[in-house]
């Protein structure tokens, strides 16, 4: 009788549970039906033929708030430099909680940087390069400054930069191999190096070599925190999905390292007690591909309890349902949820109806691309926002809301006045599409150019040397 009573007590806790749950699905395909003409999850980008990603109602879907001017300037008030174009462009346009990083920064708290790659492509693209772009501009700035207003910290303060390489997600979505997948990864690793990181402060890892021992602790303990339904109701899973999808998001969740004492992230030398509480001339040897483990004297895992951890996350809309999760999980494990600065989607050749793809070469331009190749995209594929005609054009201009050289040029040409001087004559008709392309084709060369000669040193015994060797100072 007492384990009948039992029973019909756990029935209704767990049916009180599933109508929350079920509560949440029914809202998620509300959502899903209110946004029929447009698809944005963590591996589709789309909009009704014609039409473009209506961001304004992304961020009221998602719930993100506008990262408007006064956060901007905010931003250069702090580090003393101007905005990067990517902000002053709205190109990196909402946020989660990013004046709580920027209030810790003035407290002096300690945070980090987080994004990642997904390798399905043995090189990146345009759209790859735009968060790696951003993150750098933010790990120099926020670190000089502080430097300048605590000079006495300059050599046990910095701001680490943690990229992921998700090739266990790659392997199960793009039904690549498993060899195949770690070396995309590796290649997609070089191709990060020569964006230029301080090494010292830069820590990459992928998943398939460094997912493991209490990594796994850690999934375990997430898992219990997400149901099976919430899942569903954020990925919009189907019965026709395999079960490593399913439980993919919990290994996404653990290896976003806003849990650095569980995954054994980040490892510090304790010189003293005062040390271990206020972390000051602290350094961080890790693990990178699973290749070695390098100790420094005494290791001892700090608990970002004591040290106050806070993560600032650049990254576009795609990855948001996954930040989403570890944002509601976070705080129940003890940790502070992560804060996101989220991008407009780097947009295909063809038009705003989806993003760029590695899926679809002629849809992106490539940091392998030589020049002829580049400009032949350009002239072949980039949407037009002119005319039919160079009569019409002459009389009524181009249409620069849907002109893609124009928005590709918005994101790579730093030159404001130069930029607005081509939008000026454009959109009157005084410079016509083959004039914008060239430009475009001009600016995109050297910004590809400089790459290719950054990623040309970094051998296979650089990048060895540099995943191996990896000393992250804080």
């Amino acid at each position: 009788f007492g384990a009948l009573v039992r029973k019909r007590q756990t029935d209704r806790e767990q049916g009180t549970e599933m109508a929350a749950e079920d509560g949440e699905v029914a809202v998620a395909e509300a959502e899903k039906q209110e946004e029929e003409d447009q698809v944005v999850n963590p591996w589709e980008v789309s909009a009704k033929e014609g039409g473009k990603i209506d961001y304004d109602k992304l961020i009221v879907q998602f719930g993100c708030q506008r990262l408007d001017q006064s956060i901007i300037d905010r931003v250069q008030r702090l580090t003393s430099r101007p905005p990067h174009v990517f902000l002053r462009r709205g190109v990196f346009f909402a946020h989660r909680d990013f004046n709580e990083i920027l209030d810790a920064y003035e407290r002096g708290e300690k945070f980090y940087l987080y994004t990642g790659r997904g390798p399905s492509s043995e090189a990146l693209h345009l759209g790859h390069l735009v968060p790696f772009m951003f993150t750098k501009y933010a790990l120099h700035s926020f670190s000089s400054k502080y430097v300048v207003l605590h000079i006495y910290l300059q050599d046990a303060f910095k701001v680490p930069l943690v990229i992921q390489l998700t090739d266990d997600e790659k392997c199960m979505w793009k039904n690549l191999s498993v060899e195949e997948s770690k070396r995309l990864a590796r290649e997609n690793a070089k191709d990060i190096i020569a964006c230029g990181f301080d090494i010292s402060r830069t820590f990459i890892f992928s998943d398939f070599n460094y997912v493991g021992g209490a990594f796994y602790e850690n999934m375990v303990r997430i898992d219990k925190c997400v149901t099976y339904n919430k899942v569903v109701g954020i990925f919009g899973f189907t019965g026709e999905d395999h079960i490593g999808k399913i439980s993919f998001p919990a290994v996404q969740l653990l290896t976003i390292p806003i849990f650095p004492h569980a995954s054994q992230l980040l490892y510090y030398h304790m010189t003293s007690k005062d040390c271990l509480l206020r972390v000051s001339a602290c350094r961080v040897r890790v693990i990178v591909f699973g290749l070695n483990t390098f100790h420094i004297g005494k290791l001892n895992l700090l608990s970002p309890k004591l040290l106050f951890l806070w993560l600032t996350v650049p990254q576009n809309f795609l990855q948001d349902p996954y930040f989403r999760m570890t944002r509601d999980v976070a705080p129940r494990l003890g940790y502070h949820k992560p804060a996101l600065i989220e991008s407009l989607f780097f947009p295909a050749l063809q038009g705003e109806t989806g993003k760029m793809s590695a899926s679809d070469p002629n849809s992106a331009i490539y940091v392998t691309d030589s020049g002829n190749i580049l400009k032949n995209k350009i002239n072949k594929y980039a949407f037009s926002g002119g005319q039919d005609s160079v009569e019409n054009h002459r009389k009524y201009g181009a249409n620069l809301e849907v002109d893609i050289s124009i928005k590709y040029l918005g994101f790579f040409l730093e030159d404001d006045a130069e930029l607005e001087h081509i939008k000026r004559e454009y959109g009157k008709g005084r410079m016509l599409t083959g004039d914008v392309k060239k430009r475009l084709g001009e600016v995109l060369t050297e910004l590809v150019d400089r790459h290719q000669k950054a990623r040309a040193t970094v051998t296979d015994e650089v990048s060895t040397f540099i995943l191996d060797e990896l000393l992250l100072c804080w």
